[in-house]
């Protein structure tokens, strides 16, 4: 009888070579599961992780191709950078794909931190790799290490773990294969995808073990479309066909399933209007007659007078965060009930919803069959029709400028850069004021265009997450827009960009301050306290000229291509010229500061932020009034 096989390797070595065979496969194709590692080398790992992926001699691969087993390696220059082009990378692959990212021990492994709650919140999936202080403690405290009197088993590594939807610390070789193998199943998992941290003493790293070669097989990990329940289907079908007034909500599992031609076919079965959460838009194209835009706090006058009014809401793929229900006062018809259908169980039964727990794409297809023969009312068909002609006639109005020698707005850029795309260009974004107007404005063409973070709303995320994108789709135009603010919390990347040669577009977008917070400040009595990028003034607040600052010039000793804008019409000649160009490259405009976007005032969609109950200044006693008026709308589903 033959001895087992095995292969004598360091533990890093074993988990480089391990992460190169694992695949995942949905629908008979199979995609690399980790197809890349970002890495920033300390202490904690250049010796152990470092010198694996070193080893493993797959180095000129950026991870666009599923290629030989190999790990290719990235080099990062901000940690939680690194992340943010990780996720961006999966949810363009649709989740079947994804990053590991590796640091060293302490500031490194802590800096991981946003980035994994960004991706655990948005359910996208991204391999973290800290390195971690020994686990033989030869030498107590080392270098960057925390020590905890009451717990002496305890690191900063602990801090990703409320972020993770798996966590593990490998202190013994042999636990790597258990370890790595949950990690990999939860990163497969649609329902429960998101951070998953292995944590890597730095001893560890460097220490040899005989492995079975079993470890280093081939491993597909299948990604399945599980069906709706019969009797909860019926039941569906049942709400569907009583229902006079209903909406759909397309969240982002319309897109993590691939889901966008069985919403089309079941829309043009039933003539239900489809709104969409920032993570669902694009699941119609935008001229499909059902697509009636964004819906919520940042929503459509369309789509958030047919809320109020609807009395069956089928969320698709959504979790209904209180932008989309405008803080639980949106859904306010009397009786108004929810159907939810969402592969996973927790967001499937939220808003008191009759559950179809299923896979977005095969729930939609046994709803389409079942409701064979049935569609909406005609006037309500034309009803809404008749709004969404409306709204693109004051979509139009607000894009377009008569003159092109005035200073753009910053729904003019957006403007311009709408006449230039085609289906093939992906549009990234994550926090400001952006979010809301493109969430309102935005013709989101094709499936994946339409890229925004708004699960978490990180500031700093959309130039990192412009290279992970254009890696996970080489050739495809892609546009990071960035404001002032945005831009000075993580510009790093640009030098990665540039290292590498991924051609990203940069729309850098100055107003002199957090425009969006601004507004909000204004709303809620806060008078725009320490929301401008200006001097401090005599009387001590920032109300002086603004700052002095040369962004582009920044941009340009990172290696970006720089385009300014000062016109509208320069704007267009600098928009296109980037489209053309090989290289990154920023377009900076300085917009006007104030500007005019569509709302909806006969449905507008409020957002809850408590307002001081107490107050002495006029703005915050108006602002609490107004207040207490929009939070007596608010409502539990039940």
């Amino acid at each position: 009888m033959n001895a087992p096989t095995t292969r004598r390797l360091t533990v890093a070595q074993a988990l480089v070579e391990f992460l190169a065979h694992q695949y995942t496969e949905r629908d008979g194709r199979r995609h690399r599961l980790i197809n890349a590692c970002w890495g920033i080398f300390g202490h904690g790992n250049v010796a152990g992780i470092g010198q694996a992926l070193l080893e493993s001699g797959s180095v000129s691969d950026r991870g666009t191709t599923p290629g030989p087993p190999g790990l290719p390696y990235l080099q990062g220059r901000n940690e939680q950078a690194m992340v943010h082009a990780a996720v961006g990378y999966a949810r363009q692959s649709d989740r079947l794909s994804a990053h590991a990212v590796t640091t060293s021990i302490g500031p490194g492994a802590t800096n991981l931190v946003t980035g994994a709650a960004l991706a655990t919140v948005n359910r996208l999936p991204v391999l973290l790799l800290p390195g971690d202080v020994f686990a033989t403690r030869p030498a107590d405290p080392v270098l960057q290490q925390l020590e905890v009197p009451y717990a002496g088993d305890v690191s900063v590594n602990d801090a990703l773990r409320p972020v993770s939807r798996y966590f593990d610390r490998v202190t013994r070789p042999e636990a790597l294969i258990p370890a790595a193998l949950q990690a990999m199943r939860v990163l497969a998992d649609p329902v429960d995808t998101g951070a998953v941290t292995l944590a890597m003493p730095q001893d560890v790293q460097a220490e040899a073990y005989d492995w079975p070669e079993e470890f280093f097989a081939d491993r597909v990990w299948h990604v399945g479309r599980p069906a709706p329940d019969a009797l909860a289907l019926a039941a569906a079908v049942r709400a569907i066909r009583g229902a006079r007034r209903p909406l759909l909500i397309a969240g982002g599992g319309v897109h993590h399933s691939e889901a966008e031609d069985a919403l089309r076919a079941f829309v043009d079965t039933t003539g239900i209007p489809v709104a969409s959460t920032q993570a669902g838009k694009g699941s119609l194209r935008h001229d499909h007659p059902a697509d009636i835009g964004g819906i919520g706090h940042t929503g459509t006058a369309t789509a958030d007078t047919l809320a109020r009014e609807a009395d069956l809401i089928i969320g698709v793929g959504t979790r209904y965060t209180d932008f989309t229900t405008a803080s639980a006062t949106l859904f306010a018809a009397p009786g108004v009930r929810f159907l939810n259908l969402n592969i996973a169980s927790f967001d499937s039964h939220k808003l008191g919803a009759s559950a179809l727990v299923a896979d977005a794409r095969a729930g939609l297809e046994a709803l389409t069959g079942a409701l064979s023969g049935h569609r909406v009312d005609e006037a309500y068909e034309a009803g809404y029709g008749a709004a969404k002609e409306e709204w693109e006639s004051r979509v139009d109005a607000a894009y377009g400028a008569a003159d092109a020698s005035v200073r753009p707005s910053q729904t003019q850029v957006l403007g311009a850069l709408d006449a230039l795309v085609d289906d093939t260009d992906i549009v990234i974004n994550a926090a400001g004021s952006l979010p809301g107007d493109l969430h309102k404005l935005w013709r989101a063409r094709s499936r994946r265009q339409y890229h925004l973070e708004y699960g978490y709303s990180c500031m700093g995320y959309e130039i990192p997450a412009a290279i992970g994108v254009r890696l996970a789709a080489p050739g495809r135009p892609v546009w990071a827009l960035v404001g002032d603010g945005t831009y000075l919390m993580n510009p790093t990347e640009i030098v990665t960009a540039v290292q590498e040669g991924v051609n990203i577009n940069l729309v850098l977008i100055q107003n002199h301050g957090y425009a969006s917070i601004g507004g909000l400040s204004q709303a809620t009595g806060g008078e725009r306290f320490g929301t401008d990028y200006r001097f401090r003034a005599k009387d001590g607040t920032y109300t002086g000229a603004p700052l002095p600052v040369d962004l582009a010039a920044n941009a340009a000793s990172l290696g970006m291509h720089i385009l300014r804008a000062a016109t509208v019409g320069e704007l267009r000649a600098a928009l296109a010229e980037a489209r053309a160009s090989n290289h990154p490259t920023c377009v900076y405009v300085e917009t006007e500061t104030t500007d005019t976007v569509p709302g909806a005032p006969a449905a507008q969609a409020w957002w809850d932020v408590p307002v001081a109950e107490t107050a002495t200044r006029p703005a915050a006693v108006a602002a609490r009034e107004a207040y207490d008026r929009q939070v007596a709308g608010r409502r539990r589903h039940l």
